[in-house]
C-alpha cells in the first residue's frame, strides 16, 4: 500500500536521518530578519532569486530593505546583531550592491528609497551601491528624446546587444554582491529583446552566479507577460519570492503577503510548519518586515 503524507510525517523511523551536510551550505542574509529566521541563515550563496508580484506588494521594498541593512552592516559591523537579528552569525556577508536599471535611472531609485525610508538607510545604500543605467539603450527607438534620459549626444547612445551589455557589466562587477536587476518586465516587453534570448541569459546567469557567491535578485511584475513566459523564467533560477495583495471580505482592507514559491535548496528543510506565506508590512524604520506566519494549506 503507498504511504500518504500522514504516514511520513508521523513515522520519521521511515525516513533516513538528516545529515550535518545541510549545516554546511554556506548562507548570504536577506536581510530580511524574520526570513532570515525561518530560512536558517539566509539563502544559499550564489542563489539566483526571482522576486514576482503584484504591483505594490511590497517587491521593491524587500530589493530597498535587503540592499539598505547589508550595507548598513558593511559600513556598521557592530551593528550586525541589530539589523540581521540572531540567526546570520555564520551567514557571509556581501560586500556592496550592483544595481542594475533599463527605464529607471539612479537619481530616481535614491529618491525614491530616500522619501520612504529613514536617512541611515539612504546613506548606506547610496554608498555601496554601483548602478548601471541602460535607459538611453531602452528608450533608444521610441518617441522619448535623448536628454530626458541624461544622454544628449546621439552618438553615444549605445548601439549594442544590451543583454551582451548586461553580462558584460556583471562578470566585472557581480563578484560578492546582492545584484538586483530592475526589471525583467522591462526586457521582457522591450521590442530588441527576443524571450528565448532573456531566458537563455537567465538561465547562464543562474550558473555563474554559483561562483560570484553572494545573491542575485530578478524583479519581474506578475500578469504582464504570457503565463508560459513566466514559468519558463521562475523554471530558470534557483528559486522565487512572491508578493500579492489580498482584500478581506466586508472590507475595505487590504494585506501584503510574502511567500516562498520555489526554492529547491530551501523548502525541503524547512519544518512543515514554516511553509507559509508571511504577512509583510513596511515601515520607515525597519523597511519591509514579516508581521506573522499563516500556515498555507
Amino acid at each position: 500500500m503507498a504511504l500518504t503524507e500522514g504516514d511520513v510525517l508521523d513515522s520519521p523511523g521511515l525516513l533516513p536521518k538528516e545529515t550535518p551536510l545541510a549545516a554546511a551550505v554556506r548562507k548570504v542574509p536577506t536581510g530580511i530578519a524574520d526570513l532570515d529566521a525561518i530560512v536558517d541563515g539566509g539563502f544559499p550563496a550564489g542563489s539566483t532569486v526571482l522576486l514576482v508580484g503584484e504591483v505594490g506588494a511590497g517587491m521593491q521594498e524587500y530589493v530597498y530593505t535587503a540592499a539598505s541593512k547589508i550595507a548598513l552592516v558593511n559600513e556598521r559591523p557592530e551593528a550586525w546583531h541589530h539589523y540581521l537579528g540572531d540567526h546570520c552569525a555564520d551567514s557571509d556577508l556581501p560586500n556592496r550592491i550592483c544595481y542594475v536599471t533599463f527605464a529607471r535611472s539612479r537619481d530616481v531609485i535614491l529618491e525614491e528609497l530616500r522619501a520612504g525610508f529613514n536617512a541611515e538607510y539612504y546613506e548606506a545604500f547610496r554608498g555601496r551601491t554601483t548602478f548601471k543605467d541602460f535607459s538611453s539603450w531602452y528608450f533608444r527607438h521610441s518617441v522619448v528624446p535623448p536628454e530626458w534620459t541624461d544622454q544628449e549626444d546621439v552618438f553615444e547612445t549605445p548601439s549594442g546587444n544590451v543583454l551582451e551589455e548586461l553580462v558584460a557589466f556583471l562578470d566585472e562587477n557581480a563578484e560578492g554582491a546582492i545584484v538586483v536587476i530592475d526589471s525583467l518586465t522591462d526586457l521582457a516587453i522591450a521590442e530588441a529583446v527576443e524571450m528565448k534570448e532573456l531566458v537563455t541569459t537567465v538561465k547562464g546567469l543562474q550558473r555563474v552566479a554559483k561562483r560570484w557567491d553572494g545573491l542575485v535578485y530578478l524583479l519581474l511584475t506578475r500578469g504582464i507577460l504570457e503565463k508560459r513566459h513566466e514559468l519558463m523564467l521562475m523554471d530558470s533560477v534557483d528559486g522565487c519570492l512572491a508578493f500579492e495583495w489580498k482584500g478581506y471580505a466586508r472590507s475595505s482592507n487590504r494585506q501584503r503577503y510574502m511567500y516562498v514559491e520555489r526554492f529547491t535548496s530551501v523548502l525541503p528543510h524547512l519544518p512543515r510548519e514554516k511553509i507559509a506565506r508571511f504577512p509583510t508590512l513596511v515601515s520607515s524604520t525597519h523597511g519591509l518586515v514579516v508581521v506573522y506566519m499563516e500556515r498555507i494549506s
